[in-house]
């Protein structure tokens, strides 16, 4: 149990509130497919440049797409087309087939952000993704009213772990950052919160372990249902 200070929690979204290869494996493959327009040599490469094993249907941990951007995706991608397709057109295309993916929830989140919120706690999110895959999921699952901010790589904040992103939160939330806890499941999260003045929790719901991210969390949960113990509720 935890001693009762914080005031604000910023979530990250990806591997955090929705787990992550079960949101995002079975996505893939079929954006993929829809990038490479069916072109089964295209679709390797594509794979093989992500780190996403598709026979598994499974993201390696050392993928881009884990915890980068849109558009550093898109540039990784960008060289198997030779030519035919620039970054900006993939990142729309890749922008487009991410916001009707199907995201599954870590934990029951409704009810779990009901009970944080009634406990005293500001909720935010600040994710790597585009703001309005990110808005578009939330309320996919009627989960947005719960969040004081959603916060992309494209709000003006830059993006994890840069972080500038946290501290605007903390800011507009007028909470100091001693007093919030940045919540994810990689380390650019959990970076971001250490350089914001923030406490850090990791969350094993994405694709690091619990030996990668506890050196730069103050605790590594199974998930963020176990937040209200550790929070001391």
């Amino acid at each position: 149990m935890h001693n009762i200070h914080y005031q604000l929690l910023i979530f990250d979204k990806d591997g955090t509130l929705f787990d992550f290869e079960k949101s995002w494996g079975s996505w893939a493959h079929s954006a993929l497919r829809s990038l490479a327009d069916g072109d089964a040599a295209l679709v390797d490469e594509l794979a093989a440049r992500l780190s996403f094993d598709t026979e598994r249907g499974v993201f390696r941990p050392d993928s881009i797409a884990i915890a980068g951007t849109l558009a550093q995706t898109a540039h990784h991608l960008a060289p198997a087309f030779d030519g035919a397709r620039s970054p900006a057109q993939i990142a729309r295309d890749l922008n487009r087939l991410a916001e009707d993916a199907p995201m599954v929830p870590a934990v029951p989140l409704d009810g779990l952000m009901t009970r944080l919120r009634a406990a005293g706690y500001v909720l935010a999110v600040a994710t790597n993704g585009q703001k309005a895959e990110a808005e578009a999921h939330l309320a996919a699952h009627d989960i947005r009213h719960h969040f004081a901010e959603v916060l992309g790589c494209d709000s003006g904040h830059g993006a994890k772990p840069d972080p500038d992103m946290c501290a605007y939160i903390a800011r507009s939330c007028d909470i100091t950052p001693e007093r919030a806890v940045m919540v994810g499941d990689s380390l650019h999260d959990l970076r971001a919160g250490r350089a914001a003045g923030m406490a850090t929790v990791g969350v094993l719901t994405g694709l690091a372990d619990h030996g990668t991210l506890a050196p730069h969390a103050d605790v590594v949960l199974p998930d963020i249902g176990h937040l209200p113990e550790w929070l001391g509720h």
